[in-house]
Parts: structure tokens; sequence; C-alpha cells
């Protein structure tokens, strides 16, 4: 179960969204996985993602000294390393790739490695099924989120749900979603700034930038 399978969207917008997890089973192999966990997310490291998380600890390190304004101008730089040296305790890590070969190329990579824990991948179900042949192996199970029922008509627009639901947990709220998409619109703020105000609020470091900044660039082409 993962909830990266709420994000909304159909099969196409997806075509730059790949999820790898990497899980280990508390009392069956969660023993001493701390070393597999993080030479997971060093293989992951080496492909270019576009974030990368750890579900203990988050995909960015704290910081101090923040006020309201401090988001626009903070360091958007990744430091992988700092999400790798933060995995101390068993638990969830995951890493984003916007490129379909470089998802192919770290998961060959996973699957040779053979740590021994349940890896997941999270993204459409096509791109799902060529990922396992491309790598060779076979498509064991696959897990379907129902589509949103609102018949009351509650919730925001489509573009809001593609860039809220991008966090499983609901840490990007509809409101920031919408906020973001009118600051971008109205010029008061870049796409880049807001994609990297967006992503730091999902924990987990399962937010992609690279699809958020798509779809906040398609729903100003259409605003306009």
């Amino acid at each position: 179960m993962t909830n990266t399978l709420h994000r909304y969207g159909h099969a196409e917008s997806f075509k730059d969204d790949y999820i790898i997890f990497a899980i280990p089973s508390k009392g069956k192999n969660d023993e001493d996985c701390i070393p597999k966990l993080k030479q997971f997310l060093r293989i992951c490291a080496k492909y270019n993602p576009s974030n990368m998380g750890n579900g203990n600890r988050g995909s960015l390190a704290p910081e101090k000294g923040l006020h309201p304004t401090a988001h626009w101008k903070r360091d958007a730089t990744p430091d992988w390393e700092k999400v790798i040296d933060g995995v101390n305790k068993p638990g969830t890590v995951s890493a984003v790739f916007a490129s379909e070969e470089q998802a192919h190329a770290c998961l060959k990579e996973v699957i040779a490695a053979d740590f021994g824990i349940s890896v997941n991948m999270s993204t459409s179900v096509e791109n799902a099924k060529r990922a396992a042949e491309t790598c060779g192996i076979k498509r064991h199970s696959v897990e379907y989120a129902l589509a949103f029922n609102d018949p009351h008509d509650h919730l925001p627009n489509s573009q809001v749900l593609g860039l809220s639901t991008m966090c499983g947990h609901g840490m990007v709220s509809f409101n920031m979603a919408r906020k973001m998409l009118d600051m971008v619109r109205e010029g008061r703020r870049t796409t880049e700034q807001a994609v990297t105000t967006l992503m730091r609020l999902c924990p987990c470091g399962v937010y992609n930038p690279e699809r958020a900044k798509r779809l906040l660039e398609a729903a100003c082409k259409e605003q306009r």
C-alpha cells in the first residue's frame, strides 16, 4: 500500500512521474536494514532523482530562524547525502524520477543489488508494465486507487487536485496549491519558486517538482 496511488490525473499525466520505494517489513526483515536503505538511496542518487526522501525525517534538513517571507529566497539545491545520513531507523525511503530512462536504470541496479526488502514502483499501470519488461522482471501485482467521488461538488478543480495530491499525506493543502497557481498566474512568483514551496511541504519526499512545474505551466497557458 502506498499513499502515492492517490495522485490525480490521467495516465498520460504520469509520463514524467516514477516513484521507487524501499520498505522493510517490521519483524520480518527490518533487523540491520538501515545500511540497505542507505545503499538503496545511494543507488537512486546516481540517477538524477527529482526528489528523494526518508519517511522518518523528510526530504530536506530542518532549518532555523525562518520567517514567512524566507521561503522565496531559501537555497533549493538538493543535498541527497543529508537525506541518506538521516536514515537512522527502519522505515520507508523513496526517490522520484522525471525520466523513464533514469527510472529504468535505477530499478535495474536495485534489482541487481537484491536487498531482500520490498521495492515498489508507483506510476501509471502502463509505465510500470514497461519498466518491468525493460528490467527483465515480471510484475507480480497491480494496486489501484479508485477515482474521487464527490457528488456534492466540494472538491477543487483538476489543476488544484493535480498539484495537491502529489503529497499523499495531504500536507499540500488545496488552498496552498490554489494560492501558488494564482501567484504564478499573476506574475508574483516564478514557477520554480512556487514548485519549491509546494515540494517542501511534503515530508516524505515523494512530491515531484518536475511534474508540478509542468502542471503549473499548463494551467497558466489555459488561463491565458
